[in-house]
C-alpha cells in the first residue's frame, strides 16, 4: 500500500494503476461501513483508492470540527490489512489554498432535509468529492445509503457535470442491535448507546406500516415521532417521507419513497433511512459512466 498526501504525487502514482479505478472517499476514522465500501470497490476494480480526509468546509462554525474523532494509524493499519492500493491523506492546504474560493453547489436537492439546518454542509461535500474526483479520476466511486441525501447530492453533482463516474451505493452497515455505523457512535456515552436503537426501530415501523398496507405518510410520521419521542434520552430533529429521487415531501407513498430521521441522543446527532418498498435500492444502477 502507498501513502501520500499530496496531489501531484497522487496524480503520478495513480497514472500507474490499472483501470478501473474504484475511490472510497472517506473522513477516517473507519469502521466497518467503510470497510464494506472497500471490499466491494476491490471486488468491482482492479484497483481501489481510499481517500482520508476530514474536510472542513462541510463543518458549520457551531459543529465538531475540532472534536472530530481521528486514529490515522489505526485507518492506515486497516486499509494496509484490506489490501488497499493508494491512500491519498491531504492537509487542509493541500486541498484548500489560502485563497480558495470555488465552491461546488447542488441547488434543490441539497436546501431539504440535513440542508436546512446545516446550509453549508453539502457545498463542503460536494466542492470536495468533486476535487477528489478530478484528482483521483476514479471510474467507480463508493459510499454507503446512510448518508442518503450525500448519495442523492452526488449522484445530481456527477450528472450535471458530467463526471466520467460511476456511482456505486452500498447498503447501510449496522451494529447487531441496529444502530447504523456512524464515527459519531463513539460520542455517545453507555446510557445513550443503550438509546440509540430507537432510530432503527421507528424505520422499522414504517417498514411494518407499509408492508400491512399503509401508505399515508403523514400517519405513519405521526406513528415514527410517537416511538421515538417514547425513548426518554432522544430529541427529534425531523422525520421525512419524501420522493426517493427529487426528496419531495409527499403524502401518499405511491412510488418509491426515502424515509429518514434526524435525532439527537444527548449531544449527538444521529441520522439514519430507510428506503420503501423495502429492499428497494436508493439508486437503480447510480449515476452511469459517461
Amino acid at each position: 500500500m502507498i501513502v501520500t498526501q499530496y496531489v501531484s504525487e497522487l496524480r503520478r502514482l495513480r497514472s500507474e494503476l490499472s483501470p478501473p479505478v474504484g475511490l472510497v472517499p472517506t473522513m477516517g476514522f473507519l469502521h466497518e461501513g467503510h470497510l464494506a465500501l472497500v471490499r466491494q470497490s476491490q471486488e468491482e476494480c482492479a484497483a481501489t483508492v481510499v481517500s482520508l480526509f476530514v474536510n472542513p468546509t462541510q463543518f458549520a462554525p457551531t459543529e465538531d470540527l475540532t472534536n472530530y474523532p481521528r486514529d490515522a494509524e489505526r485507518d492506515m493499519r486497516l486499509l494496509e490489512e484490506a489490501g488497499v492500493d493508494l491512500v491519498f491523506a491531504p492537509q487542509a492546504e493541500e486541498m484548500y489554498a489560502n485563497d480558495h474560493e470555488t465552491w461546488v453547489m447542488v441547488d434543490r436537492l441539497a436546501r431539504r432535509l440535513e440542508g436546512a439546518t446545516r446550509p453549508t454542509h453539502f457545498q463542503g461535500v460536494a466542492t470536495v468529492v468533486a476535487a477528489l474526483f478530478h484528482i483521483v479520476e476514479p471510474q467507480r466511486a463508493y459510499f454507503g445509503q446512510k448518508d442518503a441525501q450525500q448519495v442523492l447530492v452526488i449522484d445530481r453533482m456527477i450528472r450535471d457535470l458530467h463526471f466520467p463516474v460511476e456511482l456505486r451505493v452500498a447498503d447501510t452497515v449496522r451494529e447487531p442491535d441496529g444502530v447504523a455505523m456512524s464515527s459519531r457512535n463513539t460520542y455517545l456515552s453507555p446510557d445513550e448507546r443503550q438509546a440509540a436503537p430507537v432510530l432503527r426501530r421507528s424505520l422499522d415501523l414504517a417498514e411494518r406500516l407499509w408492508q400491512d398496507g399503509g401508505r399515508d405518510a403523514e400517519q405513519i410520521r405521526k406513528a415514527m415521532v410517537e416511538a421515538i419521542e417514547a425513548e426518554p434520552l432522544a430529541r427529534l430533529d425531523y422525520v421525512s417521507i419524501t420522493d426517493a429521487r427529487t426528496l419531495d415531501e409527499i403524502h401518499m407513498i405511491d412510488r418509491k419513497a426515502l424515509v429518514s430521521l434526524a435525532v439527537r441522543i444527548g449531544r449527538t446527532r444521529l441520522i439514519d433511512n430507510a428506503v420503501l418498498p423495502p429492499g428497494e435500492p436508493l439508486l437503480t444502477g447510480g449515476s452511469p459512466c459517461s
